[in-house]
C-alpha cells in the first residue's frame, strides 16, 4: 500500500513542460463525443466556434513577407460556465483536434506555478513555443497572479500563442469577493479584452439530485477497499491528509498521486480552515482528472465546507468539489463486489 504521507514530491518547470497534456479522464474526449444539451443551445455553440477555431488556427502560418507585421497575434477563446456542463471536455477536445504546431494542456495553478520557478522571462520564452495553450480553471485569485498573468499573456500572446481557457466566471468578474479587484481593474480589464467569451449554460451533468451523495458506509469502505490493488491504493484519515498538504503545492499534487490508482479518505470532518479546505479541493481535482477512484467515509459531504465558504468568494469551487466527490462516491459504490447497496 502507499503512504502518501511519506511522499514529499519535487517537480521542476522541465517536469512540468513534459507533463502538460490532458489527464486520463479526459484521454478519449472529442467534438464528436460531446453531447450538447438541447435545452441550452450555448453548448452547441460553443462546440461549433471551437471546432472552427481549431480548424482555422492548425493551418500553417503564412510566411512573413517584406513590409509585412510580424506573426499574427494568438487568438484567445474564454469558455464561461457553471461546473458540469462540459468546459474541460471541450477544452480537451480543441487540444486534440489542433494540429498547428506544439501545444499544452495544464491548469492554472500549473502555469503559475510554473511561471514563478521559472521567472516571467525564462516562462515566456518557454511558452512562445507553444501554438496552443490550454488552460483549465482560469482564475484570479490575489494581486500577485493578477500582475503576472496579465504580463505574461502580453509577452507570449502577441507572437502568435493561442490560449483557450475554462473558468466558473466571467471575465470582467474575476477576482471579485477575493481582493479588491477595482484597484487592479485596468489589469482585469486588459487581461479579458485578450479573450472572445463562449458562455455554457446547462445543469450540472454529474447531478443526481440535489444532495451531494453520501459518504460510503465503513462496511461499503472496507468492500471497496478489498476490491483494490494494494500496489496502487493510499489508504489514510482525512487529518492526516490535510496536514501533509499544507506542505505540497498543489502543482505537485499530480507527482504525489503518482502510480496511485486509488485513494480512501476515512474519518472525513468539516474544515474550518479555508487554506485547508482549498487544499482538499485542489487534491480531489487533481485526483478526479487523473482518473484515480476516491472513497472516503465520515460526514455527510454537504457540511465539510461551511456555509460562509460555499457561498463566498470561492463558492463555485467548494460546489464543483462536491460534484466531483459524488460522482467518485458512486463509482466506488459501482466498484465495490456486487450485493453492496448503492444511494
Amino acid at each position: 500500500m502507499i503512504d502518501l504521507t511519506r511522499r514529499h514530491p519535487t517537480v521542476t518547470p522541465q517536469d512540468l513542460l513534459a507533463s502538460f497534456v490532458p489527464s486520463p479522464r479526459f484521454a478519449d474526449v472529442s467534438f464528436a463525443n460531446y453531447l450538447p444539451n438541447p435545452d441550452f443551445p450555448s453548448q452547441e455553440a460553443a462546440r461549433t466556434a471551437l471546432a472552427a477555431f481549431a480548424e482555422r488556427a492548425s493551418r500553417p502560418v503564412p510566411k512573413l513577407r517584406l513590409f509585412t507585421r510580424g506573426k499574427p497575434q494568438g487568438e484567445g477563446w474564454y469558455l464561461d460556465g457553471g461546473f458540469g456542463v462540459g468546459k474541460t471536455h471541450l477544452l480537451a477536445s480543441t487540444f486534440y483536434a489542433f494540429r498547428g504546431g506544439p501545444k499544452a494542456f495544464l491548469s492554472f495553478q500549473e502555469l503559475l506555478y510554473t511561471i514563478g520557478a521559472l521567472g516571467m522571462v525564462e516562462a515566456a520564452r518557454a511558452f512562445s513555443g507553444y501554438r496552443l495553450l490550454a488552460v483549465d480553471e482560469f482564475e484570479l485569485d490575489d494581486p500577485g497572479n493578477t500582475h503576472m498573468l496579465n504580463t505574461f499573456l502580453a509577452q507570449v500572446m502577441p507572437g502568435g500563442t493561442h490560449v483557450v481557457t475554462t473558468s466558473n466566471t466571467e471575465p470582467g468578474a474575476l477576482g471579485q469577493g477575493r481582493f479588491n479587484a477595482s484597484d487592479f481593474q485596468r489589469q482585469i480589464t486588459a487581461i479579458a479584452d485578450r479573450f472572445s467569451t463562449l458562455r455554457v449554460d446547462g445543469p450540472d451533468f454529474r447531478a443526481r439530485g440535489s444532495a451531494p451523495a453520501a459518504p460510503l458506509t465503513p462496511e461499503e469502505f472496507a468492500a471497496w477497499r478489498a476490491a483494490q490493488p494494494e500496489a496502487t491504493l493510499a489508504d489514510l484519515e482525512h487529518r492526516a491528509l490535510n496536514r501533509h498538504l499544507l506542505n505540497v503545492h498543489p502543482a505537485r499534487f499530480g507527482k504525489l498521486l503518482a502510480g496511485v490508482r486509488a485513494v480512501g479518505v476515512r474519518d472525513v470532518t468539516p474544515m474550518e480552515d479555508q487554506n485547508v479546505a482549498l487544499r482538499f479541493v485542489h487534491f480531489v481535482d487533481k485526483a478526479y482528472d487523473l482518473g484515480v477512484s476516491v472513497a472516503v467515509t465520515g460526514a455527510p459531504l454537504g457540511t465539510l465546507f461551511p456555509d460562509t465558504y460555499r457561498h463566498g468568494a470561492y463558492a463555485k469551487k467548494y460546489s464543483r468539489c462536491l460534484s466531483r466527490l459524488s460522482e467518485l462516491q458512486r463509482e466506488a459504490r459501482q466498484a465495490a463486489p456486487a450485493g453492496l447497496p448503492t444511494d
